[in-house]
């Protein structure tokens, strides 16, 4: 299983809103890195909630419930989108400001902000996870 982080601006769909409907479609992702991320995500796979804009935090954990399909936000049919499920909100949303003062430079988050789907490196999971 992999993880990641798909980031999305609260005002165009909040992660509340995914705990209230109980499933969604990501799609509209049309970076192409971002586009090869999305596509290589697989059914179980964890994947962190990011908000972007005035919050900049990780904010819920998200399941990925299906192999990626055709986008169908997309006319040309070229870009993907995976159903998600909610699994939990974060008790404290972590913001990116503590992913910086932690030292995760070289995490995409950081390095690569307007990047909206990355991989994360399991020592990162493994820190987002870790009691505050």
């Amino acid at each position: 299983m992999a993880t990641w982080l798909l980031k999305t601006e609260p005002e165009t769909y909040a992660f509340e809103t995914l705990l209230r409907e109980g499933k969604t479609d990501w799609d509209g992702v049309r970076n192409a890195l971002a586009q090869r991320h999305l596509k290589a995500i697989r059914p179980g796979d964890r994947c962190y909630i990011y908000h972007s804009g005035q919050v900049r935090a990780v904010v819920g954990v998200a399941e990925a419930a299906g192999e990626p399909v055709p986008d169908t936000s997309d006319p040309a049919g070229k870009h993907a989108m995976v159903p998600l499920v909610p699994v939990r909100a974060l008790s404290h949303p972590l913001p990116l400001a503590d992913f910086k003062a932690a030292g995760w430079l070289d995490f995409d988050l950081v390095r690569l902000p307007r990047l909206s789907v990355m991989p994360v490196p399991a020592a990162v999971e493994a820190w987002i996870e870790a009691p505050r």
